[in-house]
């Protein structure tokens, strides 16, 4: 009975095999002979539909691949299987078994097979049927292929393409122009669309303020700006914000989601960790433009470095920033491996855009990542310090990092103890000559010393990388933590990455045979291979999330994956474009030069155009793919606690420190123990610092920032989510840090805009132009001064509730304005504060 289910299946192919055969005879030379398809691009066309719908059963994982077909691989694609026949047969659609298969009608024979939930469209079937006809031509991954600077894209005669480096620091005539403007310009003409007209100067400046520093414009920054006709205007606004020290700041928050910044441990009990200087670094690094390949080499490995500096040990706090627990019953060994593959994901997410986390337990599904990578990726990390269980509140190893004044204090106390050191030598004798005792200087030693140890306890402590002889590293059969059997690995690159390998580490060490511990590849050289010339990978990705972080949606969309499952870039040579201009090289503004790259983005025509839709793009092009508009997003939820402290005048500027605690709900930490703790808001300044100082509890986020989408940075994050609730709304509302802001703001009207207009419009106005930059429409005046009427007459109704609404925070209301006008005003600047507008990148 077998043999013969058996041969009625074959006998079934065959027929439809035959079948298949008369029709795609036919079906070839009619898709010769059409020349209204574009040319099949596979990576762009082919490999998508490969990946997504086979790869699963023929991919990279030979514990799921059947039939011995890989689809991943062009070489097995187009070979001859045991069966004899083959997958693909480039420009012979009847002998291509792949085409067969997916359009058999037979369930036993139909790829994707049912049970498989997948179907291919017809649209699909129909790119494969033409991409084999036409030769089946294979390319390799887009983003593992290297990176070239392409020539510049061919546009038909416009007047619209501008000299997007106009203002840069680089001399005229070394660069092309307009390059941007033209890769995007070229595919809007082949698509047969017109861009989006220039915003206007008001919502251009409010757009470059908050792409690079994360404030509004000042009042008198927009005045400054629209009276400036000079043809750099623009170029000088970009040039002073990136030398901004907020830019650092700006710069910052979007680091620190990619490597899981965080204050607290992450699990259990979710204690806290002294990492801030860590953050401070981070700041300190974007604003002093230090290249990417050295900021990469102080993270991973600055305590390899020849003589690090106190920066390049507290860079290494990158290496500690993954979850830990302080779980009396934890077992070590098993945090200890949790740890290792933190580290592979996070490392692997931020610098390569690549999914190594996959091959944790088994090879990837889609990429040709072994499970072997993965634990020999974490081997570079072996040598890294730590414990499975930490107790006491300590992270060790931990160093103390002194500001600048507490350095020069440390430094004072050192010189005088060392020179009454030396007066302590002198005998008695001697120091009776000079008129001193040994008593007295002994005093005043003891005095010093205590006031240097006393300054020492409070100096801020910051976990940093130790290096000591690598731990033992085995692959782990399933990622069993208690299964030792697997094999001995030692460090090494992902063997299909390996030949971005540089001379030095070019030839990955044998799996069989580990190299001597001399030979071990160390973190500084997993650190040189990310940034090597070579590597195509982390200068697409950055070039990449740069230009999501002023667009609002990457060039390929997927951020935290350039693997195959990844999107193919929507503008491929731009992006090429963009990462050569990264790598910098024999470029005047060196390697890896992020400012430069930064201020060439915002520089550009396409950057500035309005975010304003037509009905053609939103019918063409719904989601801005093709950038024909610049793009509309919510603020982070960061900026968007900063906006509103800067508008209402109360925002403090300090750079760095310690992380502070805003105003957060009673109760919100009660469930969390071993100890129970109790949220103490801060005082004074700190309450008023910007949102990337907040203290972030990955278990317990702060309320406000969890509403507006911020993460808990648990894991690396490439793209914060978006939502829409009521609890955003909610949150802008009712938390007291927005609450004192508007009663701030509402201080600022009434004593800046002093009015003899009974109706009170000229506030209006001046509260409209402090909020959004510019004057309000007479519909709009007309709705705020309705607002404004009904709940002036609600507070003098009522003047206990406008009593309660300007209590509201820590700072004291002014005892000069008149309660209930105070309340009023303040419920204008919760309106205005909450306007989409002023909430929202335009």
């Amino acid at each position: 009975m077998p043999h013969d289910r058996l041969r009625r299946a074959h006998l079934t192919f065959l027929r439809v095999l035959a079948s298949a055969w008369l029709s795609c005879a036919a079906l070839t030379v009619a898709l010769r002979a059409d020349d209204a398809h574009p040319p099949i691009e596979f990576n762009r066309d082919i490999r998508p539909i490969l990946s997504e719908n086979c790869f699963a059963c023929h991919g990279p994982d030979p514990a799921t691949r059947e039939s011995g077909l890989r689809f991943d691989l062009e070489d097995a694609a187009k070979s001859e299987l045991d069966s004899g026949d083959r997958a693909i047969v480039p420009g012979d659609l009847a002998a291509s078994a792949l085409i067969a298969r997916v359009t058999s009608d037979e369930d036993d024979l139909r790829m994707p097979p049912p049970d498989a939930k997948k179907h291919l469209t017809k649209k699909q079937i129909d790119l494969l049927r033409r991409w084999i006809a036409d030769g089946a031509k294979w390319q390799g991954h887009w983003a593992y292929e290297p990176i070239r600077r392409p020539p510049l894209a061919d546009i038909a005669p416009s007047g619209i393409v501008r000299n997007d480096i106009a203002g840069s620091d680089i001399p005229p005539g070394t660069e092309p122009l307009g390059a941007i403007d033209r890769f995007i310009l070229a595919r809007l003409q082949r698509e047969g669309l017109q861009p989006a007209p220039p915003a206007d100067r008001v919502t251009l400046l409010r757009r470059l303020s908050f792409d690079l520093v994360g404030l509004p414009p000042t009042p008198a920054e927009v005045d400054a700006f629209l009276a400036d006709d000079s043809p750099d205007a623009v170029e000088r606004v970009v040039d002073r914000h990136l030398a901004a020290p907020q830019y650092g700041e700006r710069m910052a928050v979007y680091w620190l989601d990619l490597v899981r910044y965080a204050d607290s441990c992450g699990y259990h009990s979710d204690n806290d960790q002294p990492i801030s200087p860590y953050r401070d670094y981070v700041i300190a690094a974007f604003n002093a433009n230090m290249p990417f390949d050295q900021f990469t080499r102080e993270q991973l490995a600055g305590d390899l470095l020849p003589n690090p500096t106190l920066a390049q040990r507290v860079a290494t706090g990158y290496n500690r920033l993954n979850k830990t627990t302080e779980e009396g019953g934890a077992q070590a060994a098993e945090y200890i491996e949790k740890y290792a593959a933190d580290r592979v994901r996070t490392t692997s997410g931020v610098w390569l855009g690549q999914t190594l986390g996959c091959a944790e337990c088994h090879d990837h599904k889609y990429d040709p990542i072994g499970t072997r990578d993965f634990y020999s990726f974490a081997a570079f990390f072996a040598d890294v310090r730590e414990t499975g269980t930490y107790l006491g509140g300590r992270r060790e190893p931990e160093i103390p990092v002194p500001t600048p004044i507490e350095q020069r204090r440390l430094d004072e106390l050192q010189s005088q103890i060392a020179a009454l050191d030396v007066r302590l030598s002198l005998p008695t004798a001697e120091l009776k000559k000079i008129g001193e005792t040994s008593a007295a200087l002994r005093v005043r030693r003891d005095r010093l010393v205590a006031e240097r140890t006393n300054l020492e306890k409070r100096l801020t402590r910051t976990m940093v990388t130790v290096s000591v002889k690598p731990r033992e590293m085995r692959i782990l059969p399933r990622g069993n933590w208690q299964d030792r059997t697997g094999p001995v690995v030692s460090s090494a690159f992902p063997e299909s990455l390996a030949k971005f390998a540089l001379s030095k580490t070019s030839s990955p060490p044998s799996p069989s045979s580990p190299p001597p511990e001399t030979d071990r590849l160390t973190r500084l050289d997993l650190a040189n291979w990310i940034v090597a010339p070579e590597n195509p990978l982390p200068a697409r990705v950055l070039a990449n999330r740069l230009w999501k972080m002023f667009h609002g949606v990457g060039l390929s969309k997927q951020l935290d994956d350039i693997g195959v499952q990844g999107e193919w870039p929507t503008h491929p040579k731009l992006l090429d474009h963009l990462a050569a201009e990264l790598l910098g090289r024999q470029h005047p503004a060196g390697e890896w030069n992020v400012k430069h790259l930064v201020r060439r983005l915002v520089s550009s025509r396409t950057y500035r155009q309005s975010s304003v839709p037509t009905q053609q793009m939103l019918g063409r092009d719904p989601l801005n793919r093709l950038v024909a508009r610049q793009g509309r997003w919510r603020l982070d939820a960061e900026t968007i606690r900063d906006n509103a402290l800067a508008t209402s005048g109360i925002l403090s500027l300090r750079i760095g420190g310690r992380s502070v605690k805003p105003y957060q709900p009673a109760g919100y930490w009660q469930h969390l123990n071993f100890p129970t703790r109790t949220w103490k808001a801060d005082v004074g300044e700190n309450q008023y610092r910007r949102g990337l100082y907040t203290h972030w509890q990955r278990t317990y986020l702060h309320p406000s920032l969890l509403a507006l989408d911020a993460t808990p940075r648990e894991e690396c994050t490439a793209e914060r989510p978006a939502s829409n609730t009521p609890k955003a709304a909610l949150a802008l509302l009712n938390d007291p840090t927005y609450v004192e802001a508007a009663r701030g703001l509402a201080t600022r009207i009434l004593r800046e805009a002093p009015t003899t207009d009974k109706a009170g419009t000229d506030r209006i106005r001046h509260a409209w132009r402090e909020v959004l930059s510019r004057q309000p429409t007479p519909a709009e005046t007309q709705v705020v001064q309705r607002l404004l009427d009904e709940h002036t007459a609600h507070f003098r109704a009522d003047p206990a509730a406008a009593q309660r609404l300007i209590a509201a925070g820590q700072s004291a209301a002014p005892a000069d304005l008149p309660p209930t006008e105070l309340a009023a005003w303040t419920s204008i600047a919760r309106t205005l504060l909450n306007l989409q507008e002023a909430t929202t990148r335009n």
